[in-house]
């Protein structure tokens, strides 16, 4: 993490002191502790010190910020105007870093204002920039929790299986790998998995539901469905090793079962992948690494498409961010999300989980590894390639490379009150909004598979715009059966096709704000957390500029 050097000192100081001043106690208690150290966890525990609670992020990365401090910079905003809050104060802080000259390390402000920043960029008059490189982003979080004095316990892992103790439905303590036990009033999950919620025996969800369950058209499995532009189109490729031939084998990350019927549920989820910071700054940048495990079979299929595609589309995600680097996302057939390596990620053992996150990176290092030293990949691409690299400047503590997989979907709660695409579409009316979303539906593919009539295609990506919608308290609080003080604002309770619209960061930030508030009022009037007076929620939130309704949007 690239870190100014008195805030890096800053930061040290203030992770060792809090570590070091409860290095002997075994057993925490505060008002409220918050597991996770996502975006969404940040602005929970910031809003409830502001409201004057005892807070706690119980952190199983070293890291906070999750994929805002993970790579993805370019961020996913939708209707801009509806993002308040804490959410706000994050991105007018990212533009106040970047009104500093000194931020401008490998190019000028001027010629980055000059690069193609699409809707993201900061329009007249506004003071949030929605562009950042990751260490900024993290150094954001850290100077959040320094400010409001958060503890934060980093590399504290939930015992999954022994470690969340209940009383019917109250949740009394979680304890964490190393055998430390944090007690609270209130528990928040702001995980992208949802484990301290699956722990404490909440109903979810993982996969697609049928379109039957909640009457949807976009969920379960989409084939023949070709939303963006991540498919095969009409193109007519041969998934076998020898073309044409299914006795010859098929080809490495194809899939040879059966898709499934149209609109029927499934238990597989969206593709995962790293939202790569890439660098062409030649003083910042280190050639890509072949990886441990490297094997060019992999990539057979990418050779193919380049029969058929201009192969120089495999840039068109690599969306620029200041300083000469790049958030590189996935585009096209064959890229970077990992289709179909990732369906047992979210009930995956730690263990298992590593190795699939592994798997992940040595696939993306070794795409890139095998663009440039390949003698078949095209020499326009492989000489193109070769001018990214590594940033030198970014996650130094990990090998230059993100900290955090893009967990696009893993688990998600069965609430009060399911967030289905209904109520995003048909604009169903909503009962107490804590917050706004407005991205459209964007669920990324699920599978790759051998059609009909022996092709290769893709199956699960979903582009539907949306207008902005409101998210009900509902949706982040358990129904009162299976526990009275947990509130999950990640892991929240919608459906596969709605949760590619809600997964957004900075609707992740936003519902952190509002568990946040909840949770210190159903402290303050001693009730569960499904009782909180919404009266009493929704003027606070709005006293702390949260966004609830169209009405309320900002001017910019």
């Amino acid at each position: 993490m690239k870190i100014p050097s008195a805030l890096r000192i800053t930061a040290s100081l203030f992770f060792f002191s809090t570590t070091f001043a409860i290095a002997e106690e075994k057993t925490l208690e505060y008002d409220i502790v918050i597991y996770g150290d996502t975006s969404s966890a940040v602005t929970a525990a910031v809003q409830a010190s502001k409201m004057g609670k005892s807070v706690a992020i119980v952190a199983p990365n070293k890291q906070l910020g999750g994929m805002s401090s993970g790579g993805l910079g370019f961020t996913d905003i939708g209707d801009r105007r509806v993002i308040g809050g804490l959410a706000r104060e994050f991105y007018e802080k990212v533009y106040q870093h970047y009104q500093k000259p000194e931020a401008w390390t490998q190019e000028t402000h001027e010629e980055f204002k000059k690069k193609d920043l699409a809707w993201r960029k900061t329009i007249e008059a506004e003071k949030a920039m929605w562009v950042f490189e990751p260490h900024v982003a993290e150094e954001i979080f850290t100077l959040f929790t320094i400010q409001h004095k958060i503890p934060v316990f980093p590399d504290h892992w939930l015992d999954r299986e022994n470690g969340v103790k209940k009383d019917g439905t109250t949740i009394q303590s979680i304890t964490t790998l190393n055998g430390r036990t944090f007690k609270a009033k209130v528990f928040i999950d702001a995980t992208y998995e949802g484990d301290l919620m699956a722990a404490a025996g909440i109903s979810y969800h993982v996969g697609r539901e049928a379109n039957s369950t909640y009457g949807e058209t976009w969920n379960g499995v989409q084939t023949g469905v070709l939303h963006h532009d991540h498919h095969f189109s009409d193109l007519k490729i041969s998934p076998y090793k020898i073309k044409d031939d299914p006795s010859s084998g098929v080809l490495a990350r194809i899939s040879t079962e059966n898709p499934g019927e149209k609109g029927s549920g499934d238990k597989r989820v969206q593709a995962y992948c790293f939202r790569m910071t890439l660098s062409n700054d030649p003083e910042n940048h280190i050639p890509f690494p072949k990886p441990e495990g490297y094997d060019p079979e992999q990539y057979e299929l990418l050779l193919r498409i380049f029969e058929y595609m201009d192969p120089m589309y495999v840039f068109k995600k690599f969306d620029p961010i200041p300083n000469n680097k790049t958030d590189t996302n996935n585009h096209g057939p064959f890229s970077f999300d990992n289709i179909g390596m990732n369906w047992d990620y979210p009930e995956a053992s730690y263990e298992r989980r590593k190795e699939i996150i592994q798997e992940h990176k040595t696939y993306q290092l070794g795409m890139l590894y095998f663009i440039c030293n390949d003698p078949r990949v095209p020499k326009e691409l492989q000489e193109a390639m070769r001018q990214w690299g590594l940033p030198k400047d970014e996650y130094t503590e990990n090998g230059n490379w993100s900290h955090q997989l893009y967990v696009r979907e893993a688990r998600r709660m069965i609430g009060k009150h399911v967030v289905t695409e209904r109520d995003l579409i048909d604009e169903l009316k909503t009962e107490k909004s804590i917050g706004m979303g407005s991205y459209g539906i964007d669920s990324h593919n699920v599978q790759r598979y051998i059609t009909p009539e022996g092709h290769v295609q893709n199956e699960g990506d979903i582009g539907v715009k949306v207008s902005p919608y409101e998210i009900s308290y509902h949706a982040i609080v358990p129904q009162e059966s299976e526990a009275t003080n947990l509130i999950v604002p990640v892991a929240a309770s919608c459906s596969h096709t709605a949760y590619g619209s809600v997964r957004m960061e900075p609707v992740f930030m936003i519902l952190g704000q509002s568990a946040g508030t909840a949770a210190s009022i159903a402290i303050d009037d001693k009730v569960d957390v499904q009782a909180v007076d919404y009266e009493k929620l929704s003027t606070q939130l709005e006293a702390d500029s949260q966004i609830l309704n169209t009405s309320q949007r900002l001017s910019n």
